[in-house]
């Protein structure tokens, strides 16, 4: 999308110089093609920033190709490498001796695919084929070229198509157009080139997420680059098309812009950027456009300024870290660890960072893990096995850079993770930044299925560059601000220290930073059985955590998140969405709008549904002793079909890379992650349970009182604000051990008091002010049970009571049990709950505050 705004043209410069040669610029076309290197691409083990220029489209020339003459098309090339471009973007399929000679200057080739994608092309089967046949054919045509940097198989689908065919239907196709390009030329890269008003397409099998990006506000480009780095994931964002129109903005702004996007691309962590364009001289069809000047060169090939520019801008990618930068400690905390603390250690001497301390601490290993790091001359603690906490403050305190970043034992950070976590930190307030983790691609077998499971290591953000928490494995603090709050709390031994150490530090008032392409490559378990437990001990963790911060969780003992999850794992069937188009379809930015997911498909991926599925095979079972409770086996049918179906959708979203590209290997390799799917709930829930996360679990501190509506009535001398009194007391709930929920801005009552799953008590109130400092404070408080209950209770009593008329006895004695049971246990949840809410509006109220009045 090209935004224009008209402005008098700045006068041209008629000089022509040859453009200055610049810095090599990485991993020239050879034997070795490029690949995927996390968020970057990669030419063996050279990394390969891709520092582009787009070139054409041009007209028909005598020869029939859309390009220039050979001599032209050399020169142009030769020119683009003097001026420090390794890369070049066409838009047609280039004949053969135009890929020898991007090759001969060093340049990488971009080829796009044509189609008539300005049409509705998928109302016509014959032309879809066509459509599919003709990217095959031309994909042949280039096939195993050693200059062939990717293949585009689209740009710019008009939203208009789009919405007419319907997003679905396109991005199918469009998967079918890269398994054609893929059986032509097995080994290329793939890409599909998008742009904002088509935001919301989603291309899984293409290996790199390029956007046409044209804002020239640079706080709009920085936030939404953000944005775009969320969208692609795991995948490298490559800037197809960046510049600006310099016969309306004059030739200094262009320079001045465009320098600008090349230096934000790559601050912003994409793996590199194309500059529309590198003439002025470019056709649409057979038409040349004479209102566009987006060239860095003219029709004559005369240079602007623009072109040094980016020059320089292309020199100064990737950004590095100043000389000044700080020293940053890095801490690696490990207990038995030496299978994987090669390979960390390894990553953390081949940080491209001038001022590293790399510290490992060894928790009471009994294998040669600390043997290993001496081998590698880090600095090494050795402590008795006291745990994950206490060994990450045990490195926090020996550190002596003002940035501690904490690794795991099983990861490895890539070479640039500390440049973008210091510039983060450089340009921001946050006490602490964290960036994704991948896993490495030689994953495998098991491990490659785990990496597609819930349950992983993921960061949640409240926005595209905040965080509300930092996996472990992954995060950088400044050192002041965790030593603050006392560093890590040391009862979490094994898991649940993360999510601690962030709700502190941003219930202290602090803020967590985000950089996208500060990643680690992160190996997940790999057997079943290590996965079973890793899962219980986040079990185990969850339970301490809901001790500790039981207003962040809900009645049914699960972690009330603000912001949005990102990684692999969540079900596909759990994150719908609808597009946001626009009146008409007119919206220039089209985005996915994030939908609550279906009830159903919530509760039957949490650990507790697995409760729910025991419960409703019992009652089937019960069945053989009175017919009328086989009326739960459709409702167990429907229990099992709803994990079942997480399971399924997990398992066909799931990538595995090279191995899941045999369709043999992918059938084990789902069939494994569908397995998975389900087990980890379970383990999970044997986690929380096992260390009393229960649905039925009660507060620490017990009281009851009589569950009935009351009032109270307070006379103060001393005035304080209502939301101060309230404040007041929410802190005495929570101190004696209560589960304290605040009220919503459209809710009448103020907090809600849990005494239980199927009890609370609801707390409302008003302040009189009588003048003098004097106030009165009147509370009510009532029990309040969940909607369902009292049907389930009323339909078990019924069911009893049939069962007793139609003589069994055992079934009606089991269901009349379970009713009194859950009428008995909601009865004392809600006086347990009463009791806790009158308690603390006496201890939050003044210490001379007199009660003035007591009513039910």
């Amino acid at each position: 999308m090209k935004v224009l705004f008209r402005q008098e043209a700045a006068p041209r410069t008629e000089t022509r110089t040859r453009p200055r040669r610049h810095r090599a610029t990485g991993p020239r076309p050879g034997h070795t093609r490029p690949r995927v290197d996390g968020k970057f691409l990669a030419v063996g083990d050279e990394r390969l920033w891709v520092r582009g220029v787009t070139y054409g489209t041009f007209t028909v020339g005598a020869d029939g190709e859309r390009f220039p003459a050979i001599d032209r098309v050399e020169a142009d090339f030769a020119d683009m490498a003097a001026a420090g471009m390794n890369a070049v973007r066409v838009y047609t399929p280039p004949p053969g001796w135009m890929l020898d000679a991007a090759a001969r200057a060093g340049l990488w080739v971009m080829v796009g695919l044509p189609w008539e994608q300005h049409v509705a092309f998928l109302d016509d089967r014959r032309r879809a084929r066509s459509i599919v046949e003709r990217i095959r054919a031309d994909v042949a045509a280039c096939a195993g070229h050693p200059a062939i940097l990717a293949y585009s198989i689209g740009n710019e689908i008009p939203a208009s198509i789009v919405r007419w065919h319907g997003r679905r239907r396109v991005e199918r196709f469009l998967d079918r157009l890269c398994a054609a390009v893929r059986e032509a030329d097995p080994g290329a890269l793939l890409t599909y080139v998008n742009f904002p008003s088509t935001e919301y397409l989603r291309v899984p099998a293409a290996d790199v997420m390029s956007f046409n990006v044209y804002l020239e506000d640079r706080d709009r480009l920085v936030a939404y680059l953000a944005r775009l780095q969320n969208l692609a994931g795991e995948r490298p964002l490559l800037l197809a098309e960046i510049g600006l129109d310099s016969l309306r903005n004059g030739l200094d702004e262009q320079a001045h812009s465009v320098s600008r996007q090349v230096r934000d691309a790559f601050a912003g962590g994409c793996a590199g950027a194309f500059v529309f364009a590198w003439t002025d001289e470019w056709h649409r069809g057979e038409d040349e456009v004479l209102d566009w000047d987006f060239g860095l060169t003219d029709r004559d090939r005369n240079p602007k300024p623009a072109l040094a520019a980016v020059g320089e801008a292309f020199d100064a990618a990737p950004p590095a870290a100043p000389p000044d930068a700080p020293l940053i400690s890095v801490v690696v905390c490990t207990r038995n660890g030496a299978a994987t603390l090669h390979e960390c250690l390894e990553g953390v001497l081949a940080l491209d960072y001038p001022r590293v301390e790399a510290i490992l601490v060894d928790d009471g290993s009994t294998d040669e893990s600390a043997a290993i790091a001496q081998e590698y001359g880090v600095r090494v603690i050795s402590t008795p096995n006291r745990g994950l906490s206490a060994a990450r403050n045990t490195g926090m305190e020996a550190a002596r850079g003002e940035i501690v970043a904490y690794l795991d034992d099983d990861a490895a950070p890539d070479r640039h993770w500390l440049t973008y976590l210091a510039a983060t930190f450089a340009s921001t307030d946050h006490a602490a930044v964290g960036g994704p983790n991948i896993p490495p691609p030689d994953e495998t077998g098991v491990a490659a299925c785990v990496a597609s499971t819930p349950g992983g290591p993921v960061h949640v953000l409240v926005s595209d560059t905040e965080a509300e928490h930092l996996p472990g494995c992954n995060m950088a603090f400044r050192r002041d601000a965790l030593m603050s709050i006392g560093g890590f709390d040391r009862q979490f031994r094994v898991a649940g220290d993360d999510v601690d150490v962030c709700w502190r530090l941003r219930d202290a008032g602090m803020t967590l930073g985000f950089h996208p392409a500060a990643t680690v490559w992160h190996r997940r378990r790999a057997t079943v059985r290590r996965f079973w437990r890793q899962q219980r001990g986040y079990g185990r963790a969850e339970a301490l955590l809901e001790r500790k911060f039981p207003e962040r969780y809900n009645a049914a003992g699960h972690a009330t998140w603000g912001g949005r999850l990102y990684g692999r794992g969540t079900s596909p069937l759990l994150r719908r969405s609808r597009v946001y188009h626009g009146t008409w379809g007119t919206a220039a930015f089209q985005s996915a709008v994030e939908r609550p997911p279906a009830r159903l498909l919530q509760l039957a991926a949490a650990p507790e549904w697995n409760l729910v599925i025991v419960v409703l095979a019992a009652l089937s079972l019960l069945g053989a002793l009175w017919p009328a409770l086989l009326a739960a086996v459709p409702l167990l049918v429907v229990a099992v079909s709803a994990a079942l179906a997480n399971a399924v959708a997990g398992a066909r979203d799931a990538t595995f890379g090279d191995e899941g590209r045999r369709r043999g290997r992918r059938l084990v390799l789902q069939a494994v992650t569908g397995a998975l799917h389900l087990m980890q709930p379970a383990a999970r829930l044997a986690g929380r349970l096992e260390h009393g996360l229960a649905p039925w679990r009660r507060p620490r501190r017990i009281r009851f009182a009589l569950p009935l509506p009351r009032r109270r009535a307070l006379w103060s001398e001393a005035w304080q604000a209502h939301e101060a009194r309230l404040r007041r007391i929410d802190v005495a709930l929570r101190e004696h051990g209560a589960r304290v929920r605040p009220g919503g801005p459209c809710q009448r009552w103020d907090l809600e008091v849990r005494g239980g799953a199927l009890g609370a008590a609801r707390l409302r109130t008003a302040l009189e002010d009588h003048g003098g400092g004097r106030q009165l404070l009147r509370c009510r408080t009532w029990p309040r049970i969940p909607a369902l209950l009292l049907p389930a209770i009323a339909a078990l009593g019924a069911g009893g009571t049939l069962a007793a008329g139609h003589g069994s006895w055992v079934v009606a004695a089991l269901l009349a049990t379970l009713a009194v049971v859950l009428a008995t246990a909601a009865a004392a949840e809600c006086a347990i709950a009463t009791a806790s809410a009158l308690r603390a509006v006496r201890a939050g109220a003044d210490d001379d505050a007199v009660e003035i009045a007591s009513a039910r």
